[in-house]
């Protein structure tokens, strides 16, 4: 679409309707919402969502199908015909309106939606929702959750069921924030509603409606798992065999890799996947694929992803160049391991999309030889990194040199 283009979302007549529904039914629906329900040929939805319409619906009833894939589909074979989709809440707040969007476009596209059970928890409990964590942990792993247990935070987070409150509140326990207050927010807007308040240490609800929503007000104890904001973070949160790119020098090659919202690194040689984990951590959209040869490390990396909240770092057993074949083209790339062996760099150079960032950490004579011969055939940059540690020497204290490392960083033109 040029700049100058002027469209209109009216210019196609919208032929499929998304209703959002609350737990209240029909009674919290408008007239035109009741009207389109009553009017479809097909009403497609949750079988509660179904019942609670059943008063309305004169056309065909159809239930979600596994996968969900089958009812996209469904929909889609119905284009021109008048269809209602019903939805929890906000359809395109963690919906199916988002689902459909990549299928449907939106001039065919008619949404009434209703309070998300976000905003109603937020206003059950007086809190800014633009100032809480928003977190779907529906159909979701629970560790993602654990970037946002920062001190003082306020979290939101949607679960999958009635075992999801009491897993949260284990979680919470078990990384030192017992002292948390963990609220339930059960059915809410409708006749079931509930909402109660306990310590995450003596959590103890039962029969809990799968129909909820956690509100987590963090507090820390000491020695709490917290994981800093900045790049950087300390080796000691890693689970490592000493395959790990050092705290410091980690923070300069996040630095040079230059993330940006979205895009995919490949992390080659990961050893411990600390470069992939702090690159996802930098924001959600981020996506990363840990490249390692040993079965060790490889599972090693997919316990410190889980536990550092990032639980959808790829992980590709194999070594480079050979499992590079066939991976979706990278952002960036970071060579930390393994960079000498023959053909993983012109592999990793010919995969760098235009733009791209790759950089490369040397600590062997055998890598910084490569490093020097492709810096001076194709520019970038290159920087030697020396760090000192204070540590006792007798009973003084002197400083303790730690293994050189020289970086390469290019972008790819």
């Amino acid at each position: 679409m040029g700049d100058n283009q002027v469209f209109s979302i009216g210019d196609t007549t919208p032929w499929l309707t998304i209703i959002g529904l609350g737990e209240d039914g029909l009674a919290g629906l408008g007239d035109e919402a009741k009207r389109c329900i009553a009017s479809a040929s097909v009403v497609f939805g949750g079988v509660r969502h179904l019942e609670l319409a059943a008063p309305l619906i004169a056309g065909e009833q159809q239930s979600w199908l596994s996968p969900f894939e089958r009812s996209v589909e469904a929909v889609v074979a119905l284009r021109g015909k008048p269809v209602v989709v019903l939805a929890s809440g906000d359809p395109f707040f963690f919906g199916v309106g988002v689902t459909l969007s990549r299928r449907i476009d939106r001039s065919e596209m008619h949404v009434l939606p209703a309070p998300s059970s976000f905003s109603l928890a937020a206003s059950r409990l007086g809190w800014a929702l633009q100032d809480a964590a928003i977190v779907s942990l529906h159909g979701r792993p629970l560790d993602l959750i654990r970037p946002h247990l920062q001190p003082g935070s306020r979290i939101l987070a949607l679960t999958s069921d009635e075992q999801g409150p009491g897993q949260l509140a284990q979680l919470l326990v078990e990384n030192g924030f017992g002292r948390s207050r963990l609220t339930v927010l059960e059915a809410l807007g409708g006749a079931q509603e509930r909402v109660t308040s306990q310590l995450a240490a003596q959590f103890s609800l039962t029969e809990i409606n799968p129909l909820n929503i956690c509100a987590v007000e963090v507090v820390a104890e000491t020695g709490a798992r917290i994981l800093p904001l900045a790049p950087g973070l300390d080796d000691g949160l890693f689970e490592h065999d000493g395959q790990i790119t050092k705290r410091e020098v980690r923070a300069l090659t996040l630095s040079a890799l230059a993330p940006r919202r979205g895009e995919l690194l490949w992390d080659i040689g990961a050893g411990s996947g600390s470069i992939g984990i702090e690159w996802m951590l930098s924001d959600p959209a981020m996506r990363a694929v840990a490249i390692e040869g040993s079965d060790e490390r490889a599972e090693r990396i997919r316990r410190n992803a889980a536990k550092f909240g990032v639980p959808g770092l790829t992980v590709v057993l194999g070594t480079a160049p050979e499992a590079l074949a066939g991976l979706p083209s990278p952002d960036a790339i970071f060579i930390g391991g393994g960079g000498s062996e023959e053909g993983v760099m012109a592999a990793a150079i010919a995969a760098l999309k235009p733009g791209g960032r790759l950089v490369a950490n040397a600590v062997t004579t055998q890598m910084e030889a490569v490093l020097l011969t492709h810096h001076a055939r194709l520019g970038g940059s290159l920087i030697r990194i020396d760090i000192a540690r204070a540590s006792p020497v007798g009973a003084m204290t002197g400083w303790r040199p730690a293994m050189p490392v020289t970086q390469w960083s290019w972008v790819k033109l």
